[in-house]
Formats: C-alpha cells, structure tokens, sequence
C-alpha cells in the first residue's frame, strides 16, 4: 500500500471492504465523463422535468418504479413532446439512476413497450431545418459590417458550412488546432459526436475562390488579435472580446443572418451549416466518401440521405413520361 493511501475499511458484518469517499468521488468523476458536457446538461434538464413531475404526485424520481416512468412518458406524448425528447428523457432517467448505483427502471418491459408506442403513434420522422447550401450562404455573408462583429460572424459561418461542423465543434474550437498552409488550413478536431473517447480527427479546408473561409478566419484573428484559446468568442457592445461563444448563440447567428439575407430565420439553425455543406457537395456529384472525409460520418447510409434528396429530381425514372 503506497504511504499516502488511506486505509481500506471493512463492514464488521459482512467482511466487505468499503471504497474510501476519495474512491467513490473518483468512480464518479470517471462515469460523468462518458457523456459530453453538452449531452449531460440535457440530462439535468430532463431528469429536472421528470423530478417536477414526480414532485406533482408524491412520487419518487428515484429510485423510480417502472410504473412511474411509463406513466412519465404518456403524460409526455399527450402533452405533444417529440418522439426524440421522450427517448431523451428516458435516457436521462435511466443516467441518472446508472450515476446513483441504481438499477434503471428504463430497462423493464413496461417502459418499453409504453415508450415503443408512443413512438408510433407520435411517429419519429425528425424536424428537419433548412440546409444553409453555397448559394444561401454566400447571401448571408454579402455585405457583412466591417467590424469585429462582422468578421466574426463571417468567419463563423463561412468555416462552420466549409468544415461541415456541429455547433458544439465551432465552439470547442482554439487557435492551436489550426494549421494554416498556403492551400489552406488543416483542423484538429479534439471531441466530436462520434468521438467521445477524444482520439482526434483531423480535415483539410481549402482556401476556395468564392466564399473564401480561411481568409475569413485569419482576418477575425488578425482583428480580434486572439493568439490562444476559443476562436469564436462573444463580443460586448464596448467590442471587448469575451469568452468562447455557446452553441446558442451559433443558432442565433445563423438565423440573424438568414433574416437580413431574406430567408425566414425560423427554418435555420446551427445544424443547417453542416446539412447544407452535404446538401451542397451532393448536387456538385462529389463523392460520398470524399464528403464524409469533411463530415466525419461514421455510416455511408447517413450521407447517402443528403444526396438522395439533393438529387431527388436528377435523373427521374419518370422523366421521360410524367
């Protein structure tokens, strides 16, 4: 036993050996970190609605009963929650349970089949928001201020549709993992969706000749003269630099930028940079593999959904007699 440890303690009854509270804090701090940030501040919001609506009918939130959380979830559906919330929240129950030591109640068959129901008759078709293709963003990013503001917003949007980001990417961005070459600039990406285990990915975002993203991004940090840390940070209305921007305010830039380019700001958000980068490559024929490189999809069959829309009307098997 190394000097500085603390000693074991043994339950006189049983014989067991107890963790330390140093040991459970560190078994904690391990399972917290499985999820992301962004996907645990989901959780405590939903677990948070489902503890309310216990609290409303003297029910334990936990350990709660199967048939506490089936009740959970028709109350949900008939309030006209989304299929994908309702699968949110019951995996948040199920998280926090799993964090306490607990059996999750999400796993018996009464929550199960109550939540299979309420998928379809709800249906799960997601809502979809428009994609923000070449066209859309090169109107949005005409005659953009030039101010810090601008620049900013410019280079935000430029390089999140050029590197087909997410918004929490954009965000966890820092002036470290770029590169910048003469063709262009390379990306570290340290955590993504599809890498919660933080191996890394890297892609390669060419200079280009019409919206120019990498020439965006070096003018932002030239201006802001931001060295290290966030590349997208907030800016005060004095133009003081802040700290790195929440993936709230990407979705509230895209739509701002939507509007004054004459597009209804209600069908954008954060996510239509990365859909219309995809939306964009399809109707250029690119190939899906060379998009995926960009997208850093793990399934074929996820990109292959963006180009059977983009080319939904190409080569019709009706063409020739509708």
């Amino acid at each position: 036993m190394p000097a500085n440890a603390a000693p074991a303690t043994i339950d006189p009854g049983t014989g067991i050996v107890l963790l330390t509270a140093a040991d459970q804090a560190a078994i904690h701090d391990y399972a917290l970190a499985e999820k992301s940030a962004a996907t645990r501040r989901a959780y405590r919001s939903d677990f948070a609605i489902f503890n309310t609506w216990c609290a409303g009918r003297a029910l334990d939130p936990i350990p709660a009963a199967p048939e506490t959380v089936a009740a959970f979830i028709a109350d949900q559906a008939n309030a006209g929650f989304r299929a994908s919330t309702l699968g949110r929240r019951v995996a948040a129950i199920a998280y926090a349970h799993a964090l306490a030591g607990l059996e999750p109640p999400t796993s018996s068959k009464a929550v199960r089949v109550v939540l299979g129901g309420a998928r379809r008759k709800i249906g799960t078709r997601p809502t979809q928001k428009a994609p923000a293709t070449a066209e859309r963003i090169a109107a949005m990013l005409a005659d953009l201020p030039d101010t810090l503001t601008g620049k900013r917003n410019h280079a935000l949007i430029a390089l999140g549709f050029a590197g087909a980001f997410r918004r929490s990417e954009l965000i966890a961005l820092e002036v470290t993992d770029l590169a910048f070459e003469a063709e262009g600039v390379r990306i570290h990406i340290r955590h993504s969706k599809t890498d919660q285990e933080g191996r890394g990915q890297e892609i390669a975002i060419p200079r280009g000749s019409k919206l120019l993203p990498v020439n965006a991004v070096q003018d932002w940090l030239k201006a802001a003269k931001i060295e290290d840390g966030p590349v997208f940070r907030s800016i005060d209305r004095h133009g003081r630099i802040g700290t790195a921007l929440s993936a709230q305010s990407v979705a509230l830039i895209v739509k701002w930028h939507a509007e004054t380019a004459g597009l209804d700001p209600r069908d954008f958000a954060g996510h239509s940079l990365r859909a219309g980068f995809l939306t964009s490559a399809a109707e250029a024929g690119a190939d899906v593999l060379r998009m995926m490189e960009v997208s850093r999809h793990k399934r074929v069959e996820t990109v292959q959904g963006y180009v059977r829309r983009a080319n939904g009307f190409k080569g019709h098997a009706g063409a020739g007699f509708l």
